[in-house]
């Protein structure tokens, strides 16, 4: 299995910042109900007003393969649209599990 995590800065005052990362939480928790590859998503907002990041994400899915299904499916490219004005900065790290 492979661990998937992606954390994302966005541009904006920290409440504008917060609020986009409230829209597109909502809707990568929708996503293990509509690609069966995910296998789990959990989803945080940071509370800490000393760190740069505004949210992580933290996928299950089988494999790599997986993860790049995941990631073309059209729900997730969606859910990307949300942030693709605001988004200012990403990192992401893909282990095995």
């Amino acid at each position: 299995m492979v661990k998937h995590i992606v954390t994302f800065k966005f541009k904006g005052s920290e409440e504008e910042r917060k609020e986009i990362a409230g829209k597109f939480a909502e809707a990568l928790r929708a996503l293990p109900s509509q690609i069966k590859e995910l296998k789990a998503i959990e989803v945080g907002i940071n509370v800490n007003p000393n760190e740069k990041w505004d949210l992580v994400l933290t996928a299950i899915a089988d494999s790599l393969e997986d993860v790049a299904i995941y990631s073309a499916h059209p729900a997730h490219v969606a859910a990307v649209q949300i942030i693709a004005p605001h988004k200012e900065d990403r990192a992401c790290v893909d282990y095995i599990i």
